[in-house]
């Protein structure tokens, strides 16, 4: 959930090695809006993923976000529905040459869809995501690439969030839950109960703090907006994973057990100890979404005292990731930590546009379909970059092929 993480990436390297990424259609798409996303990086990178959650942040917070970010939004549709994570020059229609992933279109899929008004932009996009769906039944971050954990749980909560059945979305008999399960550890050893982002190469599964957030959600069906759940607690326990909701309760299992000491989940990379907001973030949705609610909430409590800095720096998928997070158990995000998250969030966004309360009603649908030109050498470098720099969190945030206490 944040702006993007560094597993997929490192995972991808030798995906995109062996299968270079899906590219745009390249038939002709409306002109794309000039307006800028959110925040002040440039809207080249991973744009779509960022205002993407920006715009789910604002509704699910009850505010009507401003129409040049739903505009601009919907604007960088591809002519075959898909979405990129970078845009040579945003304001220019898809070509050939443009990469695209399942990450940007299923993020983009939900904001949308939250939104409303835009089923024509998002069955477009739900078709384009079961046309690159593995024959194991996942997803990898790019058509060819082999499934991961991350990529296939946040197609599962498009698929959801649209009104599929993510259970009927088959390839070769396979859905994504039987993708999840085969990236589920088993009971014992290291990391019991715990998802892995990919097998390493060995085909080893190695257990993932910011990939077990992703896993229980996507093996609950779940997008990433949860709505608040009763107090409850992490089963203890980890049992054999046989169906989708017992790989959830053994992940949030796992989940409960590491943030038992500190609160909070560490960063992979490199070996660093620091402290990973996004994944923390990621890891309260997934345990507020399994029931686990007590241990949910003594993390969002640890990210309540230490974020502000992360968020101020890191810009608006932070400050939305932390909302959702709110969202889940059942606090204010206009009184997180004494700071208003949604005035910040809003603070980021189009300039001259204010704070206004959401009106279902108001929706309208824009129709406008896009993206741009790059070279595959530049892209992957912008991949990398993006799924290895910025915190999605989660689900879908990031993505991180090293073990993650």
């Amino acid at each position: 959930m944040n702006v993007r993480r560094s597993a997929a990436v490192l995972a991808a390297v030798a995906v995109i090695g062996a299968a270079a990424p899906a590219a745009a259609d390249s038939s002709p798409s409306p002109q794309p809006s000039k307006a800028l996303p959110y925040g002040d990086s440039d809207p080249q990178y991973d744009g779509v993923w960022r205002q993407s959650l920006a715009l789910l942040a604002q509704d699910t917070a009850g505010v009507e976000p401003p129409k040049a970010a739903v505009d601009w939004l919907v604007g960088q549709q591809c002519a075959d529905g898909s979405f990129a994570p970078y845009r040579a020059d945003t304001t220019k229609a898809c070509d050939a040459k443009t990469m695209v992933d399942t990450n940007q279109t299923s993020a983009a899929v939900q904001a949308l869809t939250a939104l409303g008004g835009h089923d024509a932009v998002t069955d477009k996009a739900v078709a384009w995501l079961k046309s690159v769906q593995n024959e194991d039944g996942g997803w990898g971050y790019a058509k060819g690439g082999a499934s991961d954990t991350n990529s296939t749980s946040v197609v599962i909560g498009a698929l959801a969030a649209a009104g599929e059945k993510p259970a009927e979305v088959t390839k070769d008999g396979k859905s994504p839950y039987d993708a999840l399960l085969k990236l589920a550890l088993p009971c014992k050893g290291d990391g019991a109960g715990a998802f892995a982002f990919q097998p390493d190469k060995k085909g080893k599964l190695v257990a993932n703090g910011d990939a077990t957030a992703a896993g229980v959600l996507g093996s609950l069906g779940k997008g990433l907006v949860v709505e608040p759940a009763k107090s409850g607690t992490a089963e203890a326990s980890c049992k054999k994973a046989d169906t989708p909701e017992q790989a959830a309760a053994n992940g949030a299992a796992y989940l409960t057990d590491v943030l038992a000491k500190d609160g909070h989940l560490v960063s992979a990379l490199g070996g660093s100890e620091q402290p990973d907001h996004g994944n923390t973030a990621d890891a309260v949705i997934a345990l507020a979404a399994q029931g686990a609610t007590e241990p949910a909430k003594k993390s969002l409590a640890w990210l309540e005292k230490n974020s502000a800095d992360w968020a101020a720096q890191s810009g608006p998928a932070a400050y939305a990731q932390l909302i959702l997070a709110a969202h889940a158990t059942g606090a204010d995000p206009r009184d997180f930590g004494g700071a208003d998250l949604v005035k910040q969030l809003t603070a980021t966004g189009p300039a001259g546009e204010a704070e206004k309360p959401k009106d279902k009603a108001s929706d309208t649908a824009t129709e406008s379909d896009s993206d741009s030109d790059s070279g595959f050498g530049v892209w992957w470098y912008v991949g990398v970059c993006l799924i290895a720099g910025i915190g999605i969190g989660f689900l879908f945030s990031g993505r991180r092929k090293k073990q993650q206490p």
